[in-house]
């Protein structure tokens, strides 16, 4: 298979995270300005409820990566289209209901589940399905791939999100979203399902936990990074008064892009560890640059700095946790090593909020850079260590 026939076929599957990850991304700029200053909440609630999307991510990622391994992906893709479509009639009504605040924040947490559900269920099974079609070494494409599909998604949809909100509000949204969610159903739904061809017992989910966890740790660490921007750059801005939050967040994800398809080639190179240690670096400057930014333009450079350090973490450390399990529990340490980066997004929202309500807005992003440093550090001990067990092989 020639590499555009590969590219092509990794396209074809990783649509379905683009879709998924738009849909996502459309309410991501609005959601916090429409609980704070519509419906009249905290900037601590608004928080929790963007963060509740992923408690219903972490409890199904697990469930997806079972399906992808014994049913194949194709079955969780489709209820992954479902969701959506049930998410964009729920975030349609909220908006209808927005005078009574608390029925409509009612809808909203209920919207923000289902998506999280959606979102579990489509997060790795279209990696998974390119992977089956194209072997598994080019697991650090396929996964490099996806990376750019969602943020590229999320870089398209938080200023669509904007503009359709100033001038057809949150309703059309809603509505948009179920369009979308049915041709990504459809669309799915025309593809061959693919089954692993090992005939084994996948390994118990637990015991492929504990083998990604080191790698999913190291990745949560550095989510918070992405996190802080995703979940409070509007209200970031609005505190100083700066106007086009929305684009912080897209050149945050442009840059993201840049750095997954320049330098994807890199983990194969020089493995995923080192990879992930350069790029938390980059990722602990770009958050001190936001940080520390007096002005608009100062923070959009950190937020494309930000971008770049963060782009690689998830397919570097992705590949050395995959390495470690059976190809038969491909899909389930995909799966196990996704919930790490919905466990540090899930906190992200009420942690950062009440970092925000103890400490002011200002100290938003000094907070993030210094759990993405920790991440740093732990990320040299794995090093360390795995250096270490080469040598005593080596020796033997």
């Amino acid at each position: 298979m020639s590499s555009r026939q590969i590219f092509m076929q990794i396209i074809g599957y990783v649509s379905f995270s683009f879709i998924g990850y738009l849909l996502i991304g459309l309410p991501l700029a609005i959601l916090p300005i429409f609980i704070t200053k519509t419906l009249g909440f905290t900037e601590l609630v608004a928080g929790i409820v963007i963060s509740l999307q992923y408690v219903t991510t972490f409890i199904l990622r697990g469930y997806a990566g079972k399906i992808v391994d014994t049913k194949g992906p194709k079955p969780a893709v489709l209820l992954s289209m479902s969701l959506f479509i049930l998410a964009g009639v729920l975030l349609y009504f909220c908006y209808f209901t927005r005078n009574n605040h608390f029925l409509s924040l009612a809808i909203l947490v209920l919207a923000r589940l289902v998506t999280g559900a959606a979102e579990g269920m489509v997060g790795g099974s279209p990696i998974n399905w390119a992977i089956l079609k194209i072997g598994q070494q080019h697991t650090a494409k396929a996964i490099s791939y996806n990376g750019v599909a969602s943020y590229g998604a999320l870089a398209i949809g938080a200023p669509l999100g904007v503009i359709l909100n100033q001038y057809f509000g949150l309703g059309f949204i809603g509505l948009f979203s179920i369009v979308c969610a049915i041709i990504g159903y459809f669309l799915a739904r025309n593809k061959e399902n693919i089954l692993t061809a090992v005939s084994k017992v996948p390994q118990p989910f637990i015991s492929v936990l504990k083998i990604v966890a080191p790698f999913g740790i190291c990745l949560a660490l550095a989510g918070l990074g992405f996190g802080g921007i995703s979940n409070f750059i509007t209200l970031y801005y609005d505190f100083y008064s700066w106007s086009n939050a929305a684009l912080c967040l897209s050149v945050f994800s442009l840059l993201f892009i840049v750095g997954r398809l320049f330098f994807n080639s890199s983990i194969n190179t020089l493995g995923g560890l080192k990879v992930g240690i350069i790029c938390m670096i980059v990722e602990t400057i770009g958050l001190l640059i936001l940080f520390s930014a007096p002005n608009s333009f100062i923070a959009l450079i950190g937020a494309g700095i930000t971008g770049i350090g963060f782009s690689l973490v998830f397919p570097a450390m992705g590949v050395e946790a995959v390495a470690l399990v059976s190809d038969n529990s491909k899909g389930a340490a995909l799966a196990a090593y996704g919930l790490f980066i919905d466990i540090s997004l899930g906190i992200t929202g009420p942690l950062i909020g009440g970092v925000i309500s103890l400490f002011g807005m200002s100290n938003l992003f000094g907070f993030c850079s210094l759990f993405v440093f920790i991440g740093l550090l732990y990320s040299y001990y794995l090093q360390t260590k795995k250096n270490r067990s080469e040598f005593n092989n080596s020796e033997r």
